[in-house]
């Protein structure tokens, strides 16, 4: 007899203070009852965004299977919305291997989107730790004086505490220094990722005394499930033939809301089920090394140039704060690479020539960026990943600065 699926229940989430109210109680119930219904958070704003993921993932349908607990939507780099189908065992054992990694259970600061996985699963540790996360209101943006008020009361407290962050938020608490990064070295644990995170932050967030976890996953692992480049207990991580990173273990999605067409990303082989992800990248003596995504390269004269690389690179020149790459088409090259830029001081931009400079002298000449665009801050998607395609089209603005040859 087919699978019934559980019923499907849409949350609407605000980026208000209010968010863990909206969605707690309907996210406890859906990981306690075996009956659902299964969650479906979705954005508040903006409409279009809203509507097309309705469309998309048709809330008045049930869920696949009767154990799915959460229909994550995801667009990943594509921004073709898909719905990830998360088991009540996926979560709770994600929360479970999470608190074992960090220490113990503890409570938790929600300072992410939770229509997103990574904030989601501060939801679901809280539920399965039996505590109440605080929540940091984002309806302004991400704010350090806000966030100093909303995670003092647990720095403060008697638990075991933790925030999961993207690196631009952790940015802007470096920068902002003094309190904020008092209050965020008070924190047993800040988890970071989302996105690639500079080396040079990293080692500026510890200097200061700052719990720094680097993570890595998606929501098809149910958020992170390697930790400092060690895979949580249970969860294994390879690479195939051409250097893609497969994931295997307890915390794997089901498949893809009504997307069949998408099961071919879940492989079975001796090893059992595991996910084929994007990434590229390596295991060393169990080690996870992750060099980028493999659709996040620019093919320029032949050439191929992973772009989290050139990020890497150009975030290293002393004029630059952050910097994100990006591939255009180019009738001469293929494809050439342009780097939005944040500059360190913002009246004195770093110049094309500079940049290129510093990147050639440290590695081959179709690394260094072709144009730049100054920019006030890294564009971000909706869930705080960086967004190269804005990045590509703003290259074509007053803004940019050209180098045609190299």
């Amino acid at each position: 007899m087919p699978d019934p699926g559980s019923p499907l229940r849409t949350v609407d989430v605000p980026v208000s203070d209010t968010a863990a109210e909206h969605v707690l109680p309907a996210l406890a119930t859906a990981l306690s009852d075996e009956n659902g219904p299964a969650i479906l958070p979705l954005p508040l704003a903006p409409d279009a965004v809203r509507s097309t993921m309705i469309e998309a993932l048709q809330p008045d349908t049930p869920a696949e299977t009767a154990d799915v607990a959460m229909v994550v939507p995801t667009s990943g780099s594509t921004g073709e919305p898909k719905g990830v189908l998360l088991s009540r065992d996926a979560v709770t054992t994600s929360a479970r291997l999470t608190h074992e990694r960090l220490g113990g259970p503890g409570r938790w600061l929600l300072a992410v989107p939770a229509t997103h996985i990574a904030g989601l699963m501060v939801l679901a540790r809280s539920v399965v730790a039996g505590t109440t996360p605080a929540v940091l209101d984002l309806a302004s943006g991400f704010d350090p004086e806000a966030f100093v008020a909303s995670a003092r009361p647990l720095v403060d407290g008697a638990d075991r505490c933790y925030v999961s962050l993207v690196p631009r938020q952790l940015r802007a608490l470096l920068d902002a220094g003094g309190s904020a990064l008092e209050t965020l070295a008070g924190f047993d644990a800040v988890l970071i990722g989302g996105a690639a995170t500079p080396p040079d932050m990293v080692d500026q967030a510890q200097a200061s005394g700052v719990g720094i976890v680097t993570t890595y996953g998606m929501t098809e692992t149910a958020g992170g499930c390697v930790y400092d480049g060690r895979p949580l207990d249970g969860v294994r991580v390879r690479t195939d033939s051409d250097g893609r990173i497969q994931i295997a273990g307890p915390t794997l999605a089901t498949g893809y809301r009504l997307r069949p067409d998408l099961d071919g990303l879940f492989v079975s082989d001796i090893d059992g089920r595991c996910f084929a992800t994007a990434a590229l990248g390596s295991v060393d003596e169990g080690v996870v090394h992750v060099a980028g995504r493999a659709d996040d390269v620019a093919v320029s004269g032949g050439v191929n140039v992973p772009l989290e690389a050139v990020d890497r690179l150009v975030a290293g020149h002393a004029g630059v704060r952050e910097a994100l790459a990006a591939a255009v088409p180019d009738r001469v090259w293929g494809e050439r690479v342009v780097v939005g830029i944040v500059a360190a001081d913002p009246s004195r931009p770093p110049t094309l020539a500079s940049i290129r400079d510093h990147v050639t002298g440290q590695a081959a000449a179709p690394f260094a960026p072709q144009e730049i665009v100054i920019m006030a801050s890294v564009p971000v998607v909706p869930g705080g990943k960086p967004d190269r395609r804005a990045i590509a089209a703003a290259a074509s603005s007053s803004d940019t600065t050209n180098e045609g040859s190299r």
